[in-house]
């Protein structure tokens, strides 16, 4: 038996402005975004809405600190969130969106389990988290030196908007971090033991979609990515449809290290343990679900389902190269610790994994992270 549930309406619109008159913006909404998606999108529009730049409370991706600030500036009498922005923005937003009076470490170390007393409506302005579609969110906590995850059903936005006009002006780099990882969200949930045939329609879908985006950019060059802007705003969304039922694995959990002590980008991050962690689960598993993954991959690549995953890594290559994790300043000593941390704190998305990995394997795959 299962049950597959959609929690957020997904509406789309080609501008903001759009949306904004069809939304009838008031006071009682609170946009939290960034002042340079603010200025050229949401200043022209003239909204009555206050506003809240998460920039201005700290930087990079969601700590502890940064959400409690943000939380003690939200103004009475705000009715609705809206967040416009990339993950990091989307996941303050979740958290802005529960009541009560409390510290963002007890919620995200299980000690509180509040209830939602704000409306969400998420716009991403990324092509990657799907975290509009999700009850996720992920924060850096300071004290710890690691990233963890939060899943909670009041955490789903009651809207995802879809505005192709808020991803085109992302700088490359964004893009390729992002894509890379909507691509990740899509293969961990396709393998996941927990998928079934409705979340695999959006695996797979979300598959071919980004694996031709990426060839129309090999091919075009990376400034024609933006052609494609609709395609992987979409394919993104699926990915996170899949995802939020049958959620992602070891590839994730193995990363958090990196981005909780190193500020790793999450979606880099996400790339740099992605082959070999999938090369372990062919060593491990070599029949199975994989098989499926490569026949599918063999066909949106133009290659026999064996070479498949190789020319997926290429591909992924020519998008954002890959970098040894020496280079992010990280000592193979540090592996152990990883390893440690990950199964301590990581065991949400762990129990995802295609195939059970050791101690061991996982210290292996942070080796071979550094070839």
């Amino acid at each position: 038996m299962y049950q597959f549930k959609m929690s957020t309406q997904i509406k789309g619109f080609d501008t903001f402005a759009e949306f904004a008159q069809a939304e009838s913006l008031r006071e009682s909404d609170l946009i939290l975004t960034n002042e340079f998606i603010y200025e050229p999108f949401i200043k022209p529009v003239g909204v009555p809405c206050r506003t809240l730049f998460q920039e201005k409370y700290g930087s990079g991706e969601p700590n502890d600190q940064m959400i409690d600030a943000i939380r003690a500036s939200v103004p009475d009498g705000i009715e609705r969130i809206i967040a416009v922005g990339g993950g990091t923005v989307i996941d303050i937003a979740k958290v802005l969106a529960l009541g009560g009076n409390w510290k963002a470490e007890d919620l995200f170390t299980g000690r509180v389990v509040p209830e939602k007393t704000r409306r969400l409506t998420v716009l991403p302005t990324t092509c990657g988290t799907g975290s509009e579609v999700t009850n996720v969110t992920i924060c850096e906590l300071k004290s710890l030196q690691t990233k963890k995850g939060l899943a909670l059903d009041a955490m789903y936005a009651d809207e995802a908007v879809l505005i192709p006009e808020l991803v085109r002006t992302l700088p490359y780099r964004f893009f390729a971090t992002s894509s890379i990882d909507a691509m990740i969200h899509a293969v961990e949930s396709f393998l996941s033991p927990k998928a079934i045939p409705l979340s695999s329609t959006f695996s797979e879908k979300a598959i071919e979609m980004i694996v031709s985006g990426y060839r129309y950019v090999a091919a075009n060059g990376a400034d024609r990515w933006t052609d494609q802007a609709a395609q992987f705003l979409t394919a993104s969304n699926f990915a996170g449809i899949a995802f939020g039922y049958a959620g992602c694995a070891a590839v994730h959990a193995l990363s958090y290290p990196l981005g909780g002590k190193y500020h790793i980008p999450h979606g880099e991050a996400n790339q740099l343990m992605f082959a070999a962690v999938m090369k372990r689960y062919r060593e491990k598993k070599p029949a199975g679900r994989l098989n499926e993954l490569e026949a599918l991959l063999g066909r949106v690549l133009d290659t026999a389902p064996g070479n498949a995953l190789d020319a997926l890594y290429a591909l992924m290559e020519q998008i954002l190269p890959r970098r040894p994790l020496s280079s992010y300043g990280i000592s193979a000593e540090a592996f152990p610790q990883f390893a440690d941390s990950v199964i301590e704190g990581q065991q949400r998305l762990l129990k995802n994994n295609y195939t059970e990995l050791s101690r061991e394997d996982m210290i292996g795959i942070y080796c071979m992270c550094n070839e």
